[in-house]
């Protein structure tokens, strides 16, 4: 499955901070909003299981492709962090077709 506008992969280490990777604007120059997901556990299940949940949340994210900009998952923290375009209700739609392929998954952050 290719999503030209979703990069989502386990990141184990990076030197560059996620907030000079996670774009701040759209390719408009309209701000984007950001929310954060935690999959409990995760990183010690093993490397098949994660495999698969890292494929569910990248089948979830892939119906909002109109809204994710950006998308990744930090597989120490256990963390998915994704950029959005602001639309009224969007993150809670998306957060929860999340929890539908990753039951455990849970959003962090939400204004």
């Amino acid at each position: 499955m290719n999503l030209p506008k979703v990069a989502l992969f386990p990141l184990l280490d990076s030197a560059e901070p996620l907030r000079k990777r996670a774009p701040a604007v759209d390719e408009y120059g309209k701000a984007l909003s950001d929310f954060m997901m935690i999959v409990p556990g995760l990183r010690d299940k093993p490397r098949q299981l994660i495999q698969q949940t890292l494929y569910d949340i990248h089948a979830a994210l892939a119906c909002f492709q109109h809204a994710v900009v950006f998308a990744e998952f930090n597989l120490k923290l256990n963390l998915l962090w994704v950029s959005i375009r602001p639309l009224h209700g969007i993150r809670l739609e998306i957060a929860n077709a999340v929890q539908l392929r990753v039951p455990g998954a849970r959003l962090v952050s939400h204004i």
